[in-house]
């Protein structure tokens, strides 16, 4: 049955989220800017790195606005499931974006180990604190949103680590500035390239478990088989397949063989009730037969169900057929 209550929710949480991700956009567009400047200024390998972090974080919270409008849109033509995984393509391109800047600014602080530039420590520490300031602020708005969604969280984590990367290139600043060991600067942008490694692995592989249609993240499907065929009138579970649509949006189907003249519309109930409770799965296609052939539904070709959801729309089932 639709549930409007829900869909309404779920309208105001992502317009909320847009607001949290544009407000940090904003703040973070300006200082990049400033950033840039000032980078070059000091000769910091680190805060250019740190500026095209900033860049990068831009780019995914861009990418997260974008994608969060296309996968609102409601599901027609072939796309059943509307767009939800224009987020979960958002989440990987941000992912390849921070490896591949990554190579680029190990290549660099290696380079600036061996040859180190004469870097103005002093410019570098200020400008790093400040930006510290100004990822703080980010972080936290960004930290409002749903970061149950791979999009959001992908982006979020983008923003975390360029706060991280903030902190190394003030140390590295500071180090400079009243020790003259210019390396620093350079030992600092490899601390970063580390940092966006982690993040952009991380991101790449959560993808890539969506897009592959894996079981999501902390369900284990013969776990859950087990599990449904332990309960009241359940003979066997076979043809089981759990798999997430997008970041938090899990669905599952399987075939289930129920005890001669059980209630099978009961059981299916019996079995979503478990699903959505112990799983938060809500997007469930069960088929649900009898082991034998005794008993008959007045209804020769088996009635048809209309499973509830919890996502704000009606879903046929599989036949429920009673033999």
């Amino acid at each position: 049955m639709s549930d409007h209550g829900h869909g309404h929710g779920h309208a105001v949480s992502a317009g909320s989220d847009r607001r949290y991700l544009g407000g940090a956009l904003a703040l973070i567009l300006v200082y990049m800017s400033v950033e840039v400047v000032i980078g070059l200024i000091a000769q910091s390998l680190a805060l250019i790195s740190d500026a095209a972090h900033m860049m990068t974080d831009a780019f995914a919270i861009f990418l997260a606005l974008v994608a969060m409008r296309i996968a609102a849109r409601p599901p027609k033509g072939g796309f059943t499931y509307g767009l939800r995984r224009a987020e979960i393509l958002s989440a990987q391109l941000n992912g390849l974006t921070l490896i591949l800047l990554t190579i680029y600014f190990v290549y660099e602080g290696v380079g600036r180990m061996i040859d180190p530039p004469d870097v103005n420590g002093a410019l570098v520490f200020w400008t790093s604190l400040s930006g510290v300031g100004i990822n703080l602020v980010a972080t936290w708005l960004m930290s409002k949103a749903n970061r149950d969604s791979l999009n959001v969280e992908g982006a979020f984590q983008h923003v975390l680590n360029d706060l991280y990367a903030f902190i190394s290139t003030m140390i590295a600043g500071l180090v400079v500035w009243t020790t003259g060991f210019a390396e620093a600067d350079a030992i600092a942008s490899l601390v970063v390239a580390a940092l966006m490694l982690k993040a952009g692995y991380g991101l790449l592989r959560d993808a890539g478990r969506v897009l592959m249609e894996a079981a999501p993240s902390g369900i284990d499907p013969s776990e859950l088989g087990t599990r449904l065929a332990e309960r009241p009138c359940v003979e066997e579970v076979h043809d089981l397949h759990v798999w997430e649509v997008s970041s938090g949006y899990p669905a599952m189907s399987a075939h289930v063989m129920v005890e001669p003249k059980s209630d099978c519309h009961a059981v299916r109930r019996d079995l979503q009730a478990l699903l959505r409770s112990s799983y938060g799965i809500t997007h469930t296609t069960l088929e649900v037969d009898h082991v034998d052939d005794e008993f008959h539904c007045e209804d020769p070709h088996g009635p048809r169900h209309v499973s509830e959801q919890d996502d704000g729309h009606e879903h046929v089932g599989g036949d429920a057929r009673c033999h």
